[in-house]
């Protein structure tokens, strides 16, 4: 029979006493004391021999992917950079499923055009990432980071919890140390709070920087690729690969003339003098929210700039958000489908197959989203969302102008939730301190940074940077200064 999550193999996952729960239990508690010690900044001579058997041991169970972030291992390379791609993104002759069981005959005839550009950049392609089945886009229930195919990806500190969608293969391929880099995608959310949740450094791009082509969409206005690593420098050097001119995604047209692709050479930047950053959720009381807030200001001042409390009054247009995702959804999948060589060749077809293999698909939530994009089809309503998308981008701007900002600054996301498939993600989501910046960032298609600073109960939270579009390169030089800081923060605590 066929067992999900093991499509690919690697000698150690295949050893039978490696399979033994109790085994990879014991290994992954030594692990998460290993993760413990390691954060405290231990300096005395017994406790740093025990680091050095950490990192030892660290590299001995890579390969287990006890947190199950991989669906096929190729391997890793002595000599380029091995880098993981989620599994929505074409490789040639390799499967890519969106994590169903619907697509798990869809051999690529091509490389998308982003693997393209990183395997002729000395990027070595290690492995296919899991993903939230159909990247969260199947049931408003979903359980992020379970896919049929590839079965349930787990928090990289702790399995117990949720490692948020939908790239979370790609966050914990990265934070568990199989990998230094990853590809993800993100429609809304789906970079920035894996990388958040899971403690790395994520970047989403303005929309039409980095090609779409050979990826499964969701939304052709919302969707991107994007780079999710340990360093900033890696994050900046991968997006300088996969950035430009793709002849086959008409997004990759509005890129400027003028556009300055060297993103490394501002990752050195340590100063924010002159800076304004606009504060997004500034009314938020919650203690915790409110002390990691002056954190970030007492920061932002240390290096030469100012953060404004906001009064941000735009009204987020949910309702029309999604109602274009159902539709670009129903559209752009069955232009994919139809090229691809998967026997599946349209959202009914999907449809069907998961009804008859429900019990192996759907065996925690439904397909209710797959519904609705069906029913989506009034040209007139999504022509009128469209409008008050654009609308929310000129509030966003005019918010900008009015406090004079040259960027946003906010926490990511809430810490990690518990793996729940009761309900899915929202209920669990509500036993967690919450808190979110991205969506405008989304559906307005700007450059929205997230690094590693804070912690919740031992759980990563993310500082997010966003900026108007096109400022990708102004972001990442805003988020050196940041990172900069992050070593004197953990040593001072």
């Amino acid at each position: 029979g066929f067992h999900p999550g093991n499509r690919g193999s690697t000698p150690l996952r295949d050893a039978n006493f490696l399979k033994s729960p109790l085994i990879r239990a014991f290994l992954l508690l030594i692990q998460e004391k290993c993760v413990l010690l390691k954060h405290t900044f231990f300096v005395k001579m017994n406790k740093f021999l025990f680091i050095l058997s950490c990192l030892a041991l660290n590299a001995y169970t890579t390969d287990l992917d006890t947190n199950n972030s991989l669906i096929d291992y190729y391997g890793k390379s002595k000599t380029k950079i091995n880098i993981v791609i989620k599994d929505n993104i074409d490789i040639q002759e390799k499967v890519t499923s969106a994590g169903s069981l619907a697509l798990k005959d869809n051999l690529a005839n091509k490389n998308a055009f982003i693997i393209q550009r990183l395997i002729d950049s000395n990027f070595h392609i290690s492995g296919k990432a899991n993903l939230s089945e159909w990247a969260n886009f199947r049931s408003e229930n979903s359980v992020s980071g379970w896919s049929s195919i590839g079965g349930q990806t787990t928090h990289a500190l702790d399995s117990k919890y949720n490692p948020c969608g939908s790239s979370s293969g790609s966050a914990v391929a990265v934070a568990s140390g199989l990998v230094d880099i990853a590809i993800g995608t993100e429609t809304n959310g789906s970079i920035s709070c894996p990388s958040s949740i899971n403690g790395i450094i994520g970047f989403k791009p303005t929309v039409g920087l980095v090609s779409r082509s050979g990826i499964i969409p969701i939304s052709s206005s919302q969707d991107t690729a994007g780079p999710m690593g340990k360093t900033l420098e890696i994050v900046a050097k991968t997006l300088e690969v996969i950035s430009g001119y793709d002849p086959n995604d008409k997004a990759t047209l509005s890129i400027p003339e003028d556009f300055n692709y060297n993103f490394v050479d501002v990752t050195n930047n340590r100063r924010l003098d002159g800076i304004r950053f606009g504060l997004l959720n500034a009314d938020n009381q919650h203690p915790q929210v409110i002390e990691f807030h002056n954190e970030i200001k007492k920061i932002v001042k240390k290096l030469g700039g100012e953060v404004i409390d906001i009064k941000d009054n735009r009204i987020y247009p949910d309702e029309a958000e999604y109602f274009i995702l159902l539709y670009e959804f129903r559209v752009g999948l069955e232009k994919y489908l139809q090229s691809s060589s998967s026997k599946m060749q349209n959202l009914n077809d999907l449809i069907v197959f998961n009804d008859e293999n429900k019990n192996t698909v759907m065996p925690h939530f439904g397909q209710d989203i797959f519904f609705k994009s069906i029913e989506s089809d009034s040209y007139i309503k999504y022509m009128w969302s469209k409008y008050k998308v654009r609308n929310s981008y000129k509030e966003t701007l005019r918010l900008l102008e009015e406090y004079e900002l040259d960027a946003f600054i906010g926490l990511t996301r809430g810490p990690a939730w518990r793996i729940n498939y009761d309900g899915g993600d929202w209920p669990a989501m509500q036993e967690t301190l919450r808190f979110s910046s991205g969506g405008y960032a989304a559906h307005n298609g700007m450059p929205h940074i997230t690094i590693p600073f804070f912690n919740v109960d031992n759980l990563p939270v993310g500082i997010s940077i966003i900026g108007k579009r096109w400022d990708d390169r102004q972001i990442f030089k805003l988020a050196a200064a940041f990172d900069s800081q992050k070593s004197e923060i953990l040593m001072s605590n």
